[in-house]
């Protein structure tokens, strides 16, 4: 859950500066005309590179070592033994 709170906070994340620029310099957040459609093309191109560019981190530098061997999670002798990585 909280990996899908990030993925969404880097991807709304231009689109709030955006929106605090706007407010900085008393612009109208609410007006159409201050969120032009080139500007919200810009923002989501800039979105989706924060968002592929942390899944790819996330993926890179997460996880165990190279050669590791992952072990599913199972019950042994009547309890609960969590998944890991060896």
């Amino acid at each position: 859950m909280i990996r899908l709170l990030i993925e969404l906070g880097l991807f709304l994340t231009p689109f709030v500066l955006y929106a605090a620029f706007l407010v900085a310099t008393k612009a109208d957040v609410r007006q159409r005309k201050s969120w032009p459609a080139r500007r919200l093309a810009t923002l989501l191109i800039v979105a989706l590179v924060f968002l592929i560019a942390s899944l790819v981190a996330l993926a890179e530098f997460s996880g165990g070592p190279p050669g590791s061997t992952y072990v599913p999670a199972h019950i042994e002798d009547g309890k609960f033994v969590p998944g890991r990585i060896q």
